[in-house]
């Protein structure tokens, strides 16, 4: 009976902003939400630093990011495949 693969794994879906890091990439979320009195869509974005062990992302490209144990102080998700490259 294992643990670590019962559990679900939180993954978002977002574009490399920053690879100027050794291991660790930034990636930006978008989320689409609306606003509680006018009613508009409204985008908003969230910035994860996440761990690359390869250093095989670059800005622009479109990565899967999954939830892990923190790595460093900001690090607590890790690159888990490149879905899309960048220009």
């Amino acid at each position: 009976m294992s643990n670590t693969t019962d559990k679900k794994l939180k993954t978002q879906e977002g574009i490399v902003v920053s690879d100027k890091m050794d291991k660790s990439v930034v990636v930006e979320v978008q989320r689409f939400t609306r606003h509680p009195l006018y009613e508009r869509v409204l985008r908003r974005s969230t910035r994860f630093h996440a761990h690359d062990e390869e250093n095989r992302c670059r800005v622009g490209d479109r990565v899967l990011i999954a939830e892990c144990r923190p790595i460093s102080k900001t690090k607590c998700w890790r690159v888990v495949e490149v879905l899309a490259k960048g220009e």
